[in-house]
């Protein structure tokens, strides 16, 4: 029997054609997606670090607003960036959040509260940046200092 005879009275090729091409397919298009993924992590190292500059940057104790401007590597300001306050070595009731308007600045208040014997503490803030992969936020951002007063 030849080759070509083989072939023609090979009845299962015809039936596991299919099969092989949804596999084919499959492997196709899920390396497509790792190749995709890959290509668009290189856009993610161009992102630009987020820093806080709250005003006034040193506070006294009780009941106030603290604005926080909200910029980015070259100092431009972020929309859409929420500010989170919370207590560091001053105590503060909870978390304290905000979100930053078109001109990247948002309004905090804020109660902070110095322990028996202490003469200073700080306020953290932490800043979640817009939704995109365009900014992240890393580093230490400026503290509020509580002094006593």
């Amino acid at each position: 029997m030849r080759t070509f005879e083989r072939f023609a009275a090979d009845e299962r090729a015809i039936e596991g054609l299919p099969i092989r091409l949804v596999i084919a397919l499959v492997v196709g298009v899920a390396s497509l997606g790792v190749m995709m993924n890959m290509l668009s992590g290189v856009g993610s190292l161009a992102v630009s670090e987020l820093d806080a500059q709250p005003s006034p940057d040193v506070v006294t104790p009780g009941q106030q607003d603290v604005e926080v401007l909200v910029v980015d590597d070259d100092g431009d300001p972020v929309a859409e960036a929420t500010v989170v306050v919370r207590g560091d070595t001053a105590d503060l009731d909870g978390t304290k959040t905000a979100t930053t308007g078109e001109d990247g600045r948002a309004t905090v208040s804020v109660e902070p509260r110095l322990g028996p014997n202490q003469d200073e503490g700080e306020l953290e803030i932490d800043i979640k940046p817009p939704s995109g992969d365009e900014y992240v936020d890393r580093r230490a951002n400026t503290a509020v200092l509580v002094v006593s007063e």
